[in-house]
């Protein structure tokens, strides 16, 4: 049984259909990939999937790990293991990075039955995870993504990642708006985090990140629907594009 299931999703924003009968599954230790132009549907995937309340499911069912999912609040969605990095991540003034990362991290242990994080091992952690993610370590006393640039931001989300160790990770269009410097880091975090316990789907419209984090499958999404499945070799990138006809940037 796959770890997350969307079966016939029909999500509606503003009274607009967006998703129109999605099917997707994602197991954990996979990487998922998810293509699609502007406007295809990706951002209102993502988010209908962390249960934001702006995004109606009108038809179809979400269940992760077995639970039926649909109708549960984000928090709930959190604490179960589901994790989603932001396309545009928001800044908190006044919260700083460390004590951002230690309510969430406490907020997971309350929900295993496990007791608060001690400080000492909670920096250890926090060290490891910021070595992982090439962030300095004078972060952790930054107010969150507060005056971050782009690239601060998106490792900001790994960082996240690495200290969470979410079931299931979505990450969305982690890679708009990164140099390729900045991309090849978030990349090799990925990279790095990833693992036999953690399921990862990327959602992008660029090429460039597949060949830096190699998904065991790309979706390819038009108009609401996953229109195909592909393996992540050469050939299949060429069908991909060709799939698209022309609509997904496709660039190196």
């Amino acid at each position: 049984m796959s770890d997350l299931k969307i079966t016939d999703l029909h999500v509606t924003v503003e009274d607009k259909e967006i998703l129109k009968g999605l099917d997707l599954e994602v197991s954990k230790g996979q990487i998922h990939a998810l293509m699609g132009p502007n406007g295809s549907g990706k951002s209102t995937l993502a988010n209908t999937i962390m249960g934001h309340p702006a995004f109606e499911v009108t038809q179809g069912s979400i269940t992760f790990q077995g639970e039926e999912v649909t109708e549960a609040s984000p928090e709930e969605r959190s604490r179960m293991g589901l994790f989603m990095a932001f396309q545009y991540p928001v800044a908190i003034p006044g919260v700083t990075v460390a004590k951002y990362l230690r309510m969430a991290l406490n907020a997971h242990r309350e929900e295993r039955g496990e007791a608060e994080i001690k400080l000492k091992d909670f920096r250890t952690a926090t060290e490891q995870a910021m070595e992982l993610a090439n962030i300095p370590k004078e972060f952790s006393s930054r107010y969150l993504n507060d005056g971050f640039s782009g690239g601060e931001k998106k490792r900001m989300e790994i960082l996240q990642l690495a200290m969470l160790q979410p079931q299931l990770a979505v990450l969305d269009e982690t890679d708009s708006g990164l140099d390729i410097d900045a991309l090849r880091v978030v990349a090799d975090g990925v990279n790095k985090v990833a693992g036999p316990e953690m399921g990862v789907l990327i959602i992008t419209h660029y090429q460039r990140i597949l060949h830096m984090v190699k998904p065991d499958q790309v979706h390819v999404m038009y108009d609401g629907r996953i229109e195909g499945e592909f393996s992540a070799d050469a050939v299949d990138r060429q069908r991909i594009g060709m799939l698209m006809g022309g609509h997904l940037e496709m660039s190196e």
